[in-house]
């Protein structure tokens, strides 16, 4: 595609309407496991219809829970993302990898089975290998949000996922395993509001048993294998090493990167199509405080994840980097804020000038002709509306991207998975920023 015609195309699927009310997100895969701010998969689906052709290669530098990348297979294109958090990359993986329905079930209710065997009857031996499992500071996390007895049930169905032979039924059931404790409701932990990224613990909760947990999301996710999947992709293709799909002559259809944004380690010029959505100017949601309650089982230490959460594009942590080359729409903004709150002024700064990386990187491997789609949200920092969609539009101009214009999505406030207040309540600065969301239309020419 010339970078005119592009451009033209894209022009046109900014002006369309990119609501989507009304319409269902939660088939296939996407149901799998809750994952806050996610866009609904028809608009990156309406993205590469109208962006792409089959066969192009899309790419979702920050993939999250990989929404763009499934759309993307479905449509017979090859997609590539790419995330630095482990869940993130665990659960694409996963949704891309093709099972059979009927296998998965049977080793899932066997897992079921072997680990209420093992609690009822080895719970010793369990109590021992479970004190070895963790180090001193992800322990205490454990005995913090996690009652006694789910944790071994939780332990017992662990061990007996980790035993499993086949990759793609473990990916499988691990997020199985992952989604009774993130949880919209309920979950085994004793955090509240865990799902939306904001948990905070009761003591008056009373969770519920693990083993009831895995049995209601194991018939859940796998009633949806399949669902809205291509059938061509499901008979021809097999699991490849990485977890990613494969068709029958070898090609990768799909490929999840244990990589930045800023940094996918990609070959320049090789990209069709980039659709993505950054994360919001400093850490308005907070992935990893939700991630880590899953992924301490999957043996990954607290401060290992202290150390991942620090590398977050737009977490709230200074940086000593000045970033100091950034547009004017940039610069104003931070100067306004930085009369309220100089910290907040910094690292605003600092999400800036990381967002600017990354949409070098996205310049360097987009092919001569390609658009790259940002969808954002602004923020309400100190009450100052600091356009994020403006500064990232600038940013990529500065970059040199054709800017072919910035639409506008009215967000389904009663599907979002967002932390919203209603009535009379007094609003939270999250839901300042949570009525519309930008998608941002660059070409590279």
């Amino acid at each position: 595609m010339s970078a005119s015609t592009c451009f033209d195309a894209l022009r046109s699927a900014l002006r369309a309407d990119l609501d989507f009310h009304g319409t269902n997100g939660s088939y296939g895969p996407h149901a799998w496991h809750p994952f806050p701010a996610k866009f609904p998969p028809q608009l990156p689906r309406f993205l590469i219809e109208q962006l792409s052709e089959p066969g192009d290669v899309v790419l979702d530098p920050m993939l999250g829970s990989g929404t763009t990348l499934i759309e993307a297979v479905r449509l017979g294109r090859r997609a590539i993302g790419c995330d630095i958090d482990p869940l993130a990359q665990m659960i694409a993986r996963a949704k891309l990898t093709p099972i059979d329905p009927s296998v998965a079930l049977q080793a899932g209710l066997s897992v079921l089975s072997g680990a209420q065997s093992d609690f009822w009857q080895d719970g010793h031996r369990l109590q021992q290998d479970f004190q070895l499992r963790f180090d001193g500071k992800t322990a205490d996390f454990i005995d913090y949000w996690f009652l006694p007895q789910h944790q071994i049930e939780l332990f017992s169905l662990l061990q007996r996922i980790e035993a499993l032979p086949q990759d793609n039924i473990r990916d499988f059931l691990n997020v199985v395993f992952s989604s009774t404790i993130i949880a919209k409701s309920g979950g085994v932990s004793l955090a509240r509001d865990l799902a939306h990224t904001r948990p905070h613990r009761d003591m008056k909760k009373q969770p519920s048993s693990a083993f009831v947990e895995f049995a209601k999301r194991l018939e859940r996710n796998r009633a949806a294998i399949g669902n809205g999947m291509p059938l061509e992709a499901e008979e021809s293709s097999y699991p490849s090493a990485n977890g990613a799909m494969d068709s029958s002559d070898g090609q990768c259809l799909a490929e999840v990167r244990a990589a930045s944004a800023a940094e996918t380690g990609l070959p320049p010029d090789s990209i069709d199509l980039i659709v993505t959505s950054p994360p919001y100017a400093n850490n308005a949601i907070d992935y990893m405080r939700a991630h880590k309650f899953s992924l301490v089982w999957f043996g990954w230490k607290i401060d290992e994840l202290s150390r991942i959460r620090a590398q977050y594009l737009g977490h709230d942590a200074l940086s000593t980097e000045r970033h100091e080359n950034l547009p004017d729409q940039c610069q104003e903004t931070i100067v306004t804020l930085a009369e309220r709150d100089a910290r907040k002024a910094q690292t605003l700064r600092r999400y800036f000038g990381e967002m600017a990386t990354v949409i070098s990187e996205m310049k360097r491997v987009l092919k001569r002709g390609g658009a790259a789609v940002i969808v954002v949200a602004t923020s309400n920092l100190r009450g100052i509306d600091v356009q994020t969609h403006k500064a990232l539009a600038s940013i990529g101009e500065s970059a040199g991207f054709d800017l072919a214009g910035i639409g506008v999505r009215r967000l389904d406030r009663d599907r979002r998975m967002m932390p919203a207040r209603w009535g009379n309540q007094q609003s939270s600065q999250i839901e300042a920023r949570m009525h519309d969301e930008y998608i941002i239309g660059l070409v590279k020419s």
